[in-house]
């Protein structure tokens, strides 16, 4: 049986849009982005203009912060300036600085100055307009902030209660718990509530699983990432667990995420996010490719960078790394090490191209600091599961060879790749005229183009960013860790 690892820091049912106003916090939360200084604006502050900063500032929780992390009621003058700057920052550049939270992150962050347009907002009598335009204009905000409220409303009536633990719950069966089932399926909107004659609403009572609750179930498990098969247990019963609360707590975190990055992506690039394990590639603008990607194990993180994407490597060798060398390797059976191409050159194990090499036919090299790229892999069966997290942190790219070919011919040297790709040499490289840019992105909460995906916290990282924004705590989803094997690829 597979081991569980728990991953994330513990939920606590309180976030609700009481909560969101209330908790403590500090205001030099870890990670906070410095208050800016308050600058001379040119022009007071009318009784117009501080209600509207009043406004604008009372609607933060819609962004997934708390209002009382910038006024805490009757400032006055510079205090309000300060209070005005520090929102419109968080809008604009998010709360907290993400390079003090990571030990890695290289994506570039956004840092617009606000001062200038809070001048010109207060000259012309409309603050409110303009803090409303700072935050990301996207669908995918919208979409999520749209569901952070949904959540906020339905934590807030306090129904939720959790569905004991026991043996896990297969579709068709008889079960004590389904009430507890259907009131956590209620709680966060899967199952409506049932009307009463007098027109209140109670939540129904059955202890068999239903094909309707069935369908209730695969539809959270899709919206985790989880195998669709209805059994309530392990992760599945975790997700349930968390709650509407949990779904806020994420969904808060996911905003002050997409408010770090900068507003104009590069219209060509590949952006991989490792918490959901996919790659999307965009080229001018639209997206034209995605697929399913195997990131870094839970306690080997794919860091979160953005490097140029600058050449392609036909049948690469693979210099092991002295680390996975000395652990992975070195002890393994000589017979095991031959049949798999490795061997000894200047204290190093290199394996040897072919269809046993970890990094497969192709890989694909970027210029980062930290030794990451994306690659081929003949772990082909690695792709076809829920839980892609299996790597040493490089990312390896579903039916990679076939991406590198359409990489090839739109960047004009597809003859070169095939070539590389036929001939004798092994380790062939095949520069690009243009470099791509590579976005590693770690996103627990984003849209699919229709809904709001969730994602486990396998990394543990989403406790960084709550600790910054003030957000409670939060309780983890289990996560099904595979069985040691002798993959040792990167």
């Amino acid at each position: 049986m597979s081991k569980r690892k728990w991953i994330g820091a513990a939920l606590s049912l309180a976030l609700c849009s009481a909560a969101l106003s209330g908790c403590n916090f500090s205001n030099n939360s870890p990670g906070e982005t410095a208050a800016p200084a308050v600058p001379e604006i040119d022009g007071a502050w009318t009784s117009k203009t501080e209600e509207q900063l009043r406004q604008a500032i009372a609607e933060a929780p819609a962004h997934g912060l708390k209002p009382d992390l910038f006024l805490k009621g009757g400032e006055k003058g510079a205090a309000l300036t300060q209070a005005a700057l520090k929102y419109a920052s968080a809008l604009a550049n998010g709360y907290s600085d993400p390079k003090k939270l990571f030990e890695v992150y290289t994506i570039p962050h956004r840092t617009t100055d606000v001062k200038p347009g809070l001048q010109q907002a207060i000259q012309k009598g409309d603050v409110k307009a303009w803090i409303e335009s700072l935050a990301p204009q996207t669908d995918e905000y919208r979409a999520i902030s749209q569901a952070h409220v949904r959540f906020l409303q339905l934590a807030g009536k306090d129904q939720f209660k959790p569905v004991a633990d026991g043996k896990p719950i297969k579709p068709g069966s008889r079960d004590p718990r389904m009430t507890q089932v259907i009131g956590a399926l209620e709680a966060v909107g899967y199952v409506p509530p049932t009307a009463t004659a007098g027109g209140s609403t109670q939540t129904p009572t059955s202890a068999t699983y239903s094909p309707q609750l069935v369908t209730a179930v695969k539809a959270l498990q899709g919206e985790f990432g989880f195998k669709q098969d209805g059994i309530i247990g392990g992760d599945t019963l975790d997700a349930l667990n968390a709650g509407p609360a949990y779904r806020a707590r994420q969904t808060a975190i996911a905003m002050e995420r997409l408010r770090w990055l900068p507003r104009d992506a590069p219209d060509t690039r590949i952006d991989v996010n490792t918490a959901s394990t996919t790659l999307d590639y965009y080229r001018d603008g639209q997206r034209v490719d995605r697929r399913n990607v195997v990131a870094g194990e839970a306690d080997k993180p794919t860091p979160q960078l953005q490097a140029p994407l600058f050449r392609l490597v036909a049948k690469p060798t693979w210099t092991v790394p002295k680390g996975i060398g000395d652990k992975e390797v070195a002890d393994k059976d000589p017979q095991w090490i031959a049949d798999n191409g490795f061997a000894l050159k200047d204290n190093l194990w290199v394996q040897a191209s072919g269809p046993k090499n970890s990094l497969g036919f192709v890989k694909f090299d970027m210029q980062d600091r930290e030794a990451i790229y994306l690659h081929d892999t003949p772990a082909k069966a690695l792709f076809g599961i829920p839980q892609r997290h299996r790597s040493h942190g490089c990312v390896r790219v579903e039916d990679a060879l076939e991406f590198a070919t359409v990489i090839a011919d739109q960047e004009g040297v597809l003859d070169k790749f095939q070539e590389a790709m036929e001939g004798d040499e092994d380790n062939k490289f095949v520069n690009l005229p243009n470099e791509i840019p590579v976005r590693l992105l770690y996103q627990t909460v984003f849209w699919d183009g229709s809904r709001v995906q969730f994602r486990p916290d396998i990394y543990g990282w989403d406790v960084n960013i709550a600790k910054a924004l003030g957000l409670a705590p939060g309780a983890p989803i289990r996560i099904e860790q595979p069985e040691s094997s002798d993959d040792v690829g990167p």
